[in-house]
């Protein structure tokens, strides 16, 4: 608890069995009130290492999605009253020490949202992000920076933490169930006004943090320019944009 704040790490995970107690071991329990982690029908034995660690714990019977996974996880962690939510990827490739940063920047209403971005600051690349990502992240966030009116350094780290009013008044729900949710969502969240801050983050690219390949990260891309392209359009009030509506 931080400021009188409830905080709740929530972990998607998939495959994660080789990473998960190194990350898990590196969370500040001092501020963290719970921890809830959502295996998306692994293949591995992350599910059973996640009991052993005593963590809160869920299983997807099948593997529906990194988009659906997160969905899951936000339910669960509103369901426990948490007033502030930070998404950790269990793969080891972000640190667990900026826990404690990014939730004070939401537990004294300094921001909504935090980002951690891996672009701000220099190392990304000396931290094993391949060129071609490196290359395509920069040139996507240009692109949707024009087109979206924000002015961020990266809309595509999976290392995100929102305070609970941002969850229970965007409609996640409507959302991809695929890696786009991370662009919708941050689109929903710039059209309700919330503010948004960003922190510099070290990440570490290696054989067992995950990732996606070259094909899907083209789709990927291309997802996300389309995003951005309708919401431009929905902000000259050309197009409408569905995913911003509660159902």
């Amino acid at each position: 608890m931080m400021n009188g704040k409830k905080i709740c790490v929530v972990m998607p995970a998939y495959n994660a069995e080789r990473t998960l107690k190194k990350t898990y071991e590196e969370i500040p329990f001092d501020i963290v009130d719970y921890i809830i982690i959502v295996d998306d029908c692994s293949s591995d034995n992350t599910y059973n290492i996640a009991k052993n660690l005593s963590l809160s714990s869920y299983l997807h019977l099948n593997n529906i999605g990194y988009g659906a996974n997160q969905k899951t996880c936000y339910k669960e962690a509103l369901k426990k009253g948490a007033d502030i939510i930070i998404m950790l990827h269990p793969d080891y490739q972000y640190t667990p020490k900026l826990i404690t940063a990014m939730a004070s920047m939401l537990a004294y209403e300094v921001y909504d949202v935090v980002l951690a971005s891996r672009i701000l600051g220099k190392g990304v690349l000396a931290g094993g992000m391949p060129l071609y990502k490196y290359i395509s992240n920069r040139a996507l966030t240009f692109i949707q920076n024009l087109l979206v009116g924000q002015k961020h350094t990266e809309y595509h780290t999976g290392y995100r933490a929102y305070t609970a009013e941002v969850l229970k008044s965007i409609p996640y729900e409507n959302n991809s169930n695929d890696f786009i949710f991370d662009n919708q969502i941050l689109v929903q969240i710039i059209h309700a006004g919330f503010r948004i801050g960003e922190i510099s983050c070290p990440t570490k690219y290696f054989e067992d943090a995950s990732s996606i390949n070259f094909f899907r990260s083209i789709k990927y891309g291309f997802g996300c320019l389309w995003i951005s392209l309708r919401y431009f359009l929905f902000r000259l009030h050309i197009v409408k944009f569905t995913l911003l509506a509660k159902e």
